[in-house]
């Protein structure tokens, strides 16, 4: 029997290549602020220069997504709810650090992402060796390090002149024909997607943590040690997470205890971004490239909205217009599986 012929065409390539279709939707959303700006429906102008200072947002949660890029790639419902417990407890780590004993910025910065992949190895151990559903064991170790966050220094924010002078992490980077550029963007943030992006593509234990994803049976069959696996990409979760504490404490200029966790949280965000940037819940699908699009979808969308509204209401629709886009990419993904078969 003939089969029936498969379109091949531009829209075709659009809507399989999550990227493609990512970068898409973001010069929609580029256009649609640009002709409210000029409508004068927004409450300041929607230029290069506002969209250069809304990155500052974007560095903490795009590194929490890359970490939930990790562990949900790894597959059996991989996942951390405890990365927004961890910013709050490393951000305290680094602030004591930093703040109160002294120590000098480099090693306390260390210091602060080794506390954030101890945590991790702890999520890490009871998902991988002791088997707990990575949710249950998540959200356990979220209210535990929520906790030691806030008794650390007695729910009180470490904020001296040390911690303080941080936030000069966070100054402006000017070059030539571009509005100035936060510099965390180059300092931590560009670093860390390269460095996941090899990590991932390049090396071989890309290759297996993709793998043990995909199928863990097949994985142990083939020999590879999938509770070791499994357990790295936890740890290498606590480490961007500590990461993202250093950014935090610098664009505060304060040890907070609740960095992470206040208001609706960084995971829930983080999360909904990797889900966005095309990182499959099952596990083994995922890519660098598209949780960093995804995460400037999401924050030049807020960005927009903040100036659609007065008086900052506009804060109140970014999580309604989040769910929207999310429902609206998921819808995407089931009607391109029914008729092309494959994402990417």
């Amino acid at each position: 029997m003939k089969l029936p012929k498969r379109d091949t065409g531009a829209l075709e390539y659009v809507l399989t290549e999550r990227v493609v279709l990512l970068v898409a939707l973001l010069a929609v959303v580029l256009v649609w602020f640009k002709v409210l700006e000029g409508g004068q429906y927004l409450v300041a102008p929607f230029d290069a220069g506002y969209l250069a200072s809304a990155l500052e947002s974007m560095v903490p949660l795009c590194l929490l997504a890359l970490a939930e890029l990790l562990v949900i790639v790894s597959g059996r419902g991989g996942i951390d709810l405890s990365v927004g417990s961890v910013v709050s407890l490393a951000g305290m780590a680094f602030g004591f650090m930093v703040g109160l004993w002294g120590w000098p910025l480099l090693p306390a910065a260390v210091g602060a992402v080794l506390v954030g992949g101890v945590l991790g190895a702890v999520n890490g151990f009871l998902t991988a060796y002791l088997r707990f559903p990575p949710l249950i064991a998540t959200l356990a170790t979220y209210y535990a390090y929520s906790s030691i966050a806030m008794v650390s220094n007695d729910k009180a924010p470490i904020s001296t002149k040390p911690v303080q002078d941080l936030s000069a992490l966070t100054d402006g980077v000017k070059l030539p024909l571009l509005p100035a550029i936060p510099l965390q963007v180059f300092t931590f943030l560009m670093p860390c997607l390269v460095i996941v992006w090899l990590v991932l593509t390049r090396s071989t234990y890309g290759r297996k943590l993709y793998a043990v994803g995909t199928n863990d049976v097949a994985a142990t069959f083939a020999t590879l040690s999938v509770p070791r696996v499994r357990l790295s990409a936890y740890v290498g979760s606590g480490l961007l997470a500590g990461v993202a504490a250093v950014v935090t404490v610098a664009q505060f200029a304060s040890a907070r205890p609740d960095a992470g966790t206040v208001g609706n949280g960084m995971a829930l965000p983080a999360i909904t971004i990797a889900v966005l940037g095309g990182v499959a819940i099952q596990g083994g699908i995922g890519t660098v490239g598209g949780v960093f699009v995804a995460a400037l979808l999401v924050t030049w969308l807020n960005a927009g909205l903040l100036l659609a509204f007065e008086d900052s209401k506009g804060s109140q629709y970014q999580l309604l217009a989040l769910g929207v886009v999310l429902i609206l990419s998921a819808l995407l993904n089931t009607l391109t599986l029914r008729r092309y078969g494959r994402i990417t």
